[in-house]
């Protein structure tokens, strides 16, 4: 089971290799319409109309899709400043819960100090 995943500015090109090694396709901000200069609107419009789950630690998404709805697909990181390394080494522990939740047509998962939490619903 495999996800398409856009990782947000703040997310380092490892992660996007890191889902791009379990077979997802996966894309860094910084590769699509403006690149860094890309406004969150307009990230989140791309997300949306092409499928993918958007990946951040902005809490902007967070609010945009409870109150919104969109981004459809979210996964917050909210692990504070940590190396790429022990992201990666988190997000493989959890892999298995993230790829399922975001078989749903809308999900959100927020990854945090200890927990993990899963919305499939909005």
């Amino acid at each position: 089971m495999t996800f398409q995943v856009l990782c947000d500015v703040h997310i380092a090109f490892k992660v996007v290799r890191f889902f791009q090694s379990k077979g997802c396709k996966a894309l860094h901000v910084n590769d699509i319409i403006d690149g860094y200069y890309t406004s969150d609107h307009k990230i989140t419009e791309f997300a949306d109309a092409n499928a993918y789950t958007e990946i951040t630690k902005d809490a902007d998404f967070r609010d945009s899709h409870f109150i919104k709805g969109s981004p459809k697909k979210l996964l917050k990181i909210d692990l504070g400043n940590i190396s790429t390394t022990k992201l990666i080494s988190i997000l493989e522990v959890h892999f298995d819960i993230i790829a399922k939740a975001f078989e749903n047509e809308s999900c959100y998962v927020e990854i945090g100090n200890g927990y993990i939490e899963v919305k499939p619903d909005l």
